[in-house]
């Protein structure tokens, strides 16, 4: 398994990827960054939730509803 990127560079790859000027598309700014436009695409989703752009769960809501994800077992 992939070792996951740090929180401050989804936190930048995610800032350049909003603040993007007209023209851009996330795919060429997730090959700037060395990551999938599908990865790129999953981060701002998750982003957007957490940031109540979109409605939806937060990590946080979600960690407490799925025990065992963020470490928490069920044993």
């Amino acid at each position: 398994m992939p070792k996951p990127f740090p929180k401050e560079f989804k936190e930048d790859v995610i800032r350049v990827a909003r603040s993007r000027e007209h023209g851009v598309t996330i795919e060429q700014v997730a090959k700037d960054f060395g990551i999938s436009a599908s990865c790129l695409t999953s981060w701002l989703s998750a982003a957007d939730r957490e940031d109540g752009i979109k409605p939806g769960p937060s990590a946080d809501e979600l960690a407490v509803s799925r025990p065992g994800v963020s470490g928490d077992s069920i044993i």
